[in-house]
């Protein structure tokens, strides 16, 4: 797998939204304007000390960092978040596994008010992000 297709991977996932943070390309479900959460990473440049983070289900969390190259993720391991050293670390079938994995993992995790924005037409939910982040633009500006 490479940066490209992880990227054009995770962008194919129910309402996935891709911002810049932290220096690294992070995937949401759900904008963070409506209560989404983070559920994977991307590094974008090349040669850090990793190329990808994820969240993991508590109960492959152990079986995964007996994987060479698999870690706990700084900051986020106690939220059974791995980062992965290299991309050959998996193959392509596997990656996307972990981040669908991800994906929902962190998506039952939402509570049940943000989650049924999942269910909203795409049309309604891009006007409820918008009204969103028009309501803290302005609450920061007081």
């Amino acid at each position: 797998m490479s940066i490209n297709r992880t990227r054009d991977y995770l962008l194919t996932l129910p309402r996935v939204e891709e911002t810049l943070q932290w220096d690294n390309l992070v995937y949401w479900v759900l904008d963070k304007a409506v209560g989404g959460k983070m559920f994977a990473m991307i590094e974008p440049e090349p040669g850090g000390a990793h190329v990808a983070g994820f969240a993991v289900p508590p109960d492959h969390y152990e079986s995964l960092l007996e994987i060479e190259g698999v870690r706990p993720a700084p900051y986020l391991a106690r939220a059974h978040w791995v980062v992965v050293e290299r991309w050959d670390v998996f193959t392509a079938a596997e990656w996307q596994t972990h981040l669908k994995a991800a994906h929902a993992r962190v998506e039952a995790k939402l509570p049940p008010r943000v989650q049924r924005i999942m269910e909203l037409k795409q049309r309604e939910y891009r006007a409820l992000v918008r009204e969103n982040r028009a309501t803290a633009k302005a609450a920061r500006k007081k």
